[in-house]
């Protein structure tokens, strides 16, 4: 096994991704980045959630509101529901993994609040769930998605945003996934703060 070659193969393949999604890709995140900024402005929240690596983005996403991007500017109202650890495994415990963010959704989510949701297959129960929740709430959703699409993308209603990248990889996803993820926060920061 060549280390050398393999390595330079991910980061070709990375990159290769990323190009030819870009004119997908593009209009989508400028459409949601924009959706999260009047969410913002109208006093209301992002909430975000994922699983595994998509956990980590969603609290990536959240701290970059609370706290900054790449300017200095005003705390934004952004909640993770991945950090309570008490929450998850209360709700884990006594009802079932798959309630870990509806339950928060349900508690914390107003109408005009946007859902984050995060998966690379689509197919995650904790994210369908909170997806439903989040429209009972009269939420919009954004979801970042992979591969097909899976049964999240078939629950979004006319206003809910999906960005799905078009790979099969995991790993591919999320890389693609923490762009979108800097690129909405810009967004946000350019329509809330820009000169």
């Amino acid at each position: 096994m060549d280390l050398l070659d393999r390595i330079n193969g991910h980061f070709s393949a990375s990159i290769e991704l990323k190009i030819q999604a870009m004119p997908r890709l593009v209009p989508q995140i400028i459409k949601a980045g924009r959706l999260m900024a009047i969410c913002l402005q109208q006093k209301h929240k992002i909430l975000s959630c994922g699983n595994g690596g998509s956990a980590d983005l969603a609290q990536h996403f959240s701290s970059e509101l609370i706290n900054r991007f790449e300017t200095e500017r005003p705390g934004l109202a952004a909640i993770a529901l991945t950090t309570d650890t008490s929450a998850l495994t209360s709700i884990a415990n006594d009802s079932a993994f798959e309630q870990v963010f509806a339950r928060q959704v349900q508690a914390l989510g107003q109408a005009g609040d946007v859902l984050l949701a995060l998966t690379t297959s689509g197919e995650s129960p904790s994210v369908v769930k909170a997806i439903k929740v989040a429209q009972t709430q009269r939420m919009l959703v954004v979801l970042l998605n992979g591969r097909d699409g899976g049964k999240t993308a078939t629950l979004l209603k006319e206003n809910d945003i999906e960005i799905r990248v078009p790979s099969q990889s995991t790993a591919r996803i999320q890389e693609v996934h923490l762009l979108i993820v800097h690129c909405l926060c810009d967004v946000i920061d350019q329509v809330l703060f820009a000169k």
